[in-house]
């Protein structure tokens, strides 16, 4: 299990633009190191993840067959606490082991004031969706729609 409170900036991310979307992207040593750099960069698209204080916590639960599944599942299932618990998340707990991903958000309730949210992210999708090693690295990366 991968428990990291840590700081969003020792995480490598990013976002990368696609037509009326946007793409999001996150590098790893690990699996789950990759899932909680993808995160990070999907919460980028709503709000600089570092004013988000890691106050509250939600637990999130997937089971697929693959990791592009499974990635495209926990990307909207976070999109989904974040639109029902109304909250935004700064920290990850992930545990991977096919078929399933068990995780944690850990966040606060969105301070309209303090996160400034940019745009509304409205679920992950299959475009250019890809979860697996590339040069020893592992990539975890698809299109969002806002």
């Amino acid at each position: 299990m991968n428990i990291d409170k840590q700081p969003t900036t020792s995480y490598r991310w990013e976002t990368f633009s696609h037509m009326a979307d946007i793409g999001i992207r996150g590098f790893g040593n690990s699996p789950e190191e990759a899932l909680i750099a993808v995160s990070l960069a999907l919460i980028s698209v709503i709000t600089d993840p570092q004013k988000v204080s890691p106050t509250s916590s939600v637990s999130i639960t997937c089971q697929d067959d693959s990791y592009d599944l499974l990635l495209y599942d926990w990307l909207n299932c976070l999109i989904f606490k974040i639109a029902t618990e109304n909250m935004l998340f700064s920290a990850f707990e992930v545990e991977l082991r096919l078929p399933f991903l068990r995780g944690t958000a850990w966040g606060e309730i969105i301070d309209r004031e303090k996160h400034t949210p940019a745009v509304e992210v409205k679920g992950a999708t299959f475009t250019e969706l890809f979860f697996g090693q590339n040069d020893n690295q592992w990539i975890a990366q698809c299109v969002v729609d806002v």
